[in-house]
């Protein structure tokens, strides 16, 4: 592992703030280090491996694909890549779909999508978005600009200007904001890097009836939430809501790069040859195991699987909560769920880690599980347990 780490140090960008782990083989919800010690993934790649690792169809689907056709470019038609943009379609609010290779991709689109169509219905003026606080929406520089956290802005000014924070969950706020240069309204229906903050009944209800109001677009943010992750295939539909342009990414390849953007006709048709492109958007190796990924996670009876384990999930983590003070809360949907410390939470995920659970702490407090979808109520228990030896060891 050493000469592994410090070949990193040598070679590759200090981005990212790794945890002392070479993993080498993983199997559903569970990875193996090179050591051969195992872990319980309760991560799966922050909410990507949501069917688990080496799920064995979508990998007999990736090694056929991988032998037939991996990339022609988006300057001709294939197969797959269009079979998925219809089953998308058929299964969401829009009509169309446009693929890119990430979340931050994916919401860049939208982000020039919003802008090209206000432009060509109202004339240069309207170019103006309204995003949360504590929102997270990338890293190229536009969709860090669109973040709602300082943290992520701080090295990179001057930003990519047009956005205004509000406070999430606070529609007096939105309405405050609007003005005569805003398009649109861009939020993530449960914020994930913010700290797995969940909307206020009936909030994206009158934040769509305000956009109404206001000639303004609705951009759903589910490149976390969405693919099955909160117990329904995307997470707007628990509040009976659709939006004008919804981006996923992550779980929608079950780890290989896919992004997509997805819109209206009315809004999509502001897209045409030469608006907007990428290379490697929609490869027909990734959109035919994403095309499988999608028929798994969208069958009535997994969705239903979801809720029944997430609830056991919540209720176990309840009853951990009455005996270890130091948690403040519990909240969730699905199996995306977030518990909130009274302390930061950085060295209890490094303990966890020791005992073999793999999770992740996000602003400072919250430690964050999303476990791949296909998890079982023993592996709940198992990973209960050494949150419970953590927890005890930390307050002795």
């Amino acid at each position: 592992m050493e000469d592994v780490r410090l070949s990193c140090q040598e070679n590759i960008f200090g981005t990212y703030a790794r945890l002392p782990v070479v993993f080498v083989r993983g199997q559903g919800v569970r990875l193996w280090d090179e050591s051969g010690k195992e872990y319980l993934d309760f991560l799966a790649g922050i909410a990507v491996c949501n069917l688990g690792h080496c799920h064995p169809e979508l990998t007999r689907v990736m090694c056929h694909q991988a032998d037939t056709l991996v990339h022609v470019s988006n300057l001709f038609y294939t197969r797959p890549q269009v079979e998925l943009a219809a089953a998308l379609t058929r299964l969401s609010f829009a009509d169309k779909v446009f693929f890119s290779n990430s979340g931050a991709e994916a919401n860049e689109a939208a982000i020039k999508l919003a802008r090209k169509y206000s432009k060509d219905r109202n004339g240069a003026g309207r170019f103006h978005i309204i995003t949360m606080k504590e929102s997270f929406h990338g890293r190229t520089l536009a969709t860090l600009s669109a973040t709602g956290q300082e943290k992520v802005h701080k090295g990179f000014e001057p930003l990519v200007g047009g956005f205004t924070f509000v406070d999430f969950n606070s529609i007096e706020a939105v309405e405050k904001a609007i003005t005569d240069r805003t398009c649109a309204v861009l939020v993530e229906p449960i914020q994930g890097e913010g700290g797995i903050n969940f909307p206020a009944a009936g909030y994206l209800q009158e934040l769509k009836e305000l956009c109404q109001k206001y000639d303004l677009l609705l951009i759903f943010d589910e490149v976390q939430v969405g693919m099955g992750r909160t117990g329904t295939l995307f997470a707007h539909e628990q509040e009976g809501v659709t939006p004008d342009i919804m981006t996923l990414a992550k779980a929608l390849g079950n780890g290989l790069p896919i992004g997509a953007m997805l819109a209206t006709n009315q809004v999509a048709e502001a897209f045409v040859p030469g608006s907007h492109a990428t290379t490697f958007g929609g490869t027909p190796l990734v959109t035919s195991v994403a095309l499988r990924a999608l028929e798994l996670i969208s069958a009535p009876s997994f969705l239903a699987k979801i809720n029944k384990v997430g609830g056991y999930f919540m209720r176990s983590l309840e009853e951990l909560r009455s005996r270890h003070r130091m948690i403040r809360e519990v909240r969730g949907r699905g199996l995306m769920i977030g518990m909130e410390l009274e302390v930061p939470g950085a060295k209890l995920v490094e303990n966890c880690l020791e005992k073999g659970l793999v999770i992740n702490c996000i602003h400072d407090t919250v430690l964050r599980f999303v476990p791949p979808l296909i998890v079982e109520e023993q592996e709940i228990d198992q990973a209960i347990r050494i949150l419970d030896e953590v927890l005890t060891e930390e307050t002795k």
